[in-house]
């Protein structure tokens, strides 16, 4: 029994930092290999740093899709990505007279499948849920779609794949 406890104690401490670790970013799996059950929205959320991104998706009713199976790939302006719209842009976005706006901006964010960055890399251009294309090239910052750069690729969640940004892209 003794035996027993002393095992159970080390696979906890030593799956302590990865299942922290992971819990921040919403991985897809932990470390004993079973599936994380989080999806694109509780991963945005549990990061902390995509607070604004969630609100808009709120309230552009998406977030019942960006629950549902997928797969997604989203690529996620920060909460400083949203505070370099010019001033009064995002609260005017909110309004509920703007959501079809929201819903365009929004869905311009995200591209059907799940893609992970090295795939991304190897496109010129990705079709976004709302039907537009956006511009996909590397530079010497790394992999940018449109004038965005991924800062954080490959965060995964239970229903696609998460690319944090630092803009907000917005379509034609």
């Amino acid at each position: 029994m003794k035996t027993l406890r002393f095992g159970i104690v080390w696979i906890i401490l030593l799956t302590m930092p990865i299942a922290a670790w992971a819990g921040s970013y919403g991985t897809s799996k932990s470390a004993s290999g079973a599936m994380n059950t989080q999806d694109i929205v509780d991963t945005a959320e549990a990061a902390g740093s995509f607070n604004t991104l969630v609100a808009a998706v709120q309230a552009a009713d998406l977030e019942a899709t960006l629950r549902s199976k997928g797969p997604f790939t989203v690529f996620a302006p920060t909460d400083e990505a949203f505070a370099k719209l010019p001033p009064g842009t995002l609260e005017n976005l909110l309004k509920p007279e703007n959501k079809s706006q929201l819903q365009a901006i929004l869905t311009y964010h995200v591209v059907s499948g799940k893609v992970m960055a090295s795939d991304a890399a190897m496109l010129t251009s990705a079709k976004t849920v709302n039907g537009q294309s956006f511009r996909i090239t590397e530079s010497g910052s790394g992999l940018m779609v449109d004038k965005a750069t991924v800062i954080k690729a490959d965060i995964p969640a239970s229903n696609g794949v998460i690319h944090v940004i630092d803009q907000v892209l917005i379509p034609e």
